[in-house]
Formats: structure tokens, sequence, C-alpha cells
């Protein structure tokens, strides 16, 4: 029964409320163990309360055992209200519905690459040869487009050339909740994004295909949001660096409200929904402040 109640809950949230579809996989992981892990104990225990308090406590446990984080955690037990919120309007779903806990975790300040790393990583060009030339620009590109524009995995992976306003050098994409903003690229980025075109025809005319999207795998077809991962940490490998498109999209937050950015432009460019999430940039910058004050200052308290 409860596992009808999920595959029409998915359908609400889907095809109804319209939920992005990382949301939408997101909350599948969360809530799918979940569901298989209660009726595995009503299976066991046929006459035990259906939402006996043990249950939930037992499979917290469980989760606990397995070392996930506090996040981890309170990012299921928000999956599960939402899914116990639609059960109470289903008929006989209330005696599904668990009293859940509250939780806190303490959220991780973002890393960010140094300006004097970012620099550095974008002025020392490597050698190409003539086969390689289009994947080293394909490359190279979608790092350097990922710290000039903050945008995320997804927004990247569906860039068509259509998408880009040569005029007015910007980029339209479309984010979560299938919110569109227009990003701007910079005559610095637009430069690179006109060398790559030509080696993106030229490798299109060796392949002999055509595609609209702007980064394409070896075989002409778009790249998932799986290979720009693993594309973006190679590159930062032979960098001697270690980062993640994450990583780019916090390094250029960061970079742009060291410099005098207004938080509600940055807010606007990131597509956040909410300040208090562009907020958290501002404590990125405040722990590199005390860094550099705890070292210099003769009072700061650090021996010398």
């Amino acid at each position: 029964m409860l596992s009808k109640y999920l595959v029409k809950y998915f359908k609400n949230i889907g095809l109804e409320k319209k939920y992005a579809k990382n949301t939408l996989e997101a909350y599948s992981r969360d809530l799918e163990p979940w569901v298989n892990f209660l009726n595995k104990q009503y299976s066991e225990l046929p006459t035990a309360k259906n939402n006996d308090p043990l249950f939930l406590r037992l499979y917290l446990h469980n989760q606990l055992e397995k070392k996930l984080s506090n996040r981890s955690l309170s990012r299921f037990l928000s999956a599960l209200a939402s899914f116990q919120n639609f059960l109470n309007k289903q008929p006989g779903g209330k005696k599904f519905i668990f009293k859940l806990p509250k939780m806190k975790y303490s959220e991780k300040i973002p890393d960010f690459i140094p300006i004097t790393e970012i620099e550095k990583m974008f002025n020392e060009m490597d050698e190409q040869t003539d086969d390689k030339r289009y994947f080293f620009w394909r490359d190279y590109f979608i790092v350097a487009l990922f710290y000039a524009t903050g945008i995320r995995r997804e927004e990247l992976a569906n860039i068509k050339l259509s998408d880009i306003d040569n005029s007015v050098k910007a980029i339209t994409v479309t984010g979560k909740g299938n919110k569109v903003r227009v990003v701007p690229i910079g005559d610095t980025t637009f430069n690179e994004y006109e060398i790559y075109l030509t080696h993106r025809y030229t490798f299109m005319r060796k392949v002999d295909i055509k595609s609209p999207y702007l980064f394409l795998n070896r075989y002409g077809k778009p790249l998932t949001v799986r290979s720009i991962d693993r594309l973006v940490k190679k590159f930062a490998l032979k960098k001697g660096l270690d980062f993640t498109p994450h990583t780019l999209r916090h390094s250029f937050a960061t970079h742009l409200l060291e410099n005098g950015a207004d938080l509600m432009l940055i807010k606007e460019i990131l597509g956040h929904s909410s300040l208090s999430t562009t907020q958290k940039y501002t404590h990125v910058t405040a722990e590199a402040m005390k860094k550099v004050y705890k070292k210099a200052h003769p009072r700061s308290g650090m021996k010398n």
C-alpha cells in the first residue's frame, strides 16, 4: 500500500507541482529506501502499528551506522515531511505518518580557489597536438565558463549555441524550477569562446555531425553532467589542483564579493531563490579576513 502512495506522490510533485528533475531524483534516493524498510517491517511484524515510532528510530539508527552525515539525515527528514503532507490528504494515508524529530547541522563553509591559483591556472596553457586541440579547448572553456559565470553543471550541459547572445556577451540559462535568467560572460571569456568555436567547427566537420549544443563528446553528442564532473576534475589534476564545478561556482561568488559586488546582484546571477542562500559567501570572506588578521596583526593572539 505504501509503495502505491509513493508512486502517486511522485506523480503529484513531478507532473502537477513540476519539481525539478534533480529534486525528484534526490527525493527518490531518500524515500524509496525508507518505504522499502517499512514494507519489510510490516511483513515481518504484521501485528505492529503502522506508524510505530520505533520504526523511524530504528531506520535513523541504521542510517547513522552507515556514517551518514547530519546534513543527509536532515535532507531525508525534509523529504519525508513532504511525503507525509501528501499522505495526510490521501484516504488511509494518516496511519503511515510518523512524528519527525528536528535535526540541526552546521553548514560547511563552501570551498573556493584563491585568486592567485585561478590566475595561474588560466595563464599557463598546455601544448596540444592537432588531434587533441578540440578536446583541450572544450575542457579549458568549460572550466573558464564555470568560473566566469557561476552557472550550475546542469545549466552548462544544456547550453545551446542559440542561448549565447554575441551582441551583449551574455548567456541565457534555465536553472532550478525552470527559471530562466541571463548571465554576463565578460570580454576575456567571450574571446576564449570565439577561439573554442573555431576548434568546435573543425571537430564537427571531422565527425560529420551537427548539434545545437555548445559542448560535445567525442561522438558529437552533448556532454552529460557526469562527464562534465569528470572532465573538470581531470583538468584540475593536470594543474596540480583539486576542484569541482561547484568549487568554481563558489569561487565565482566569493571573488565577486571580495571585490565589492552587491550581494543582490550575486544572488540574481547565481539564480538563488533566497538571499539567505547567497549570504553564506559572506562567511567565506569573513573567514578569509580572520585568517589574514590572525597572521598579520600583532595582537591577534597568534605566536610569531
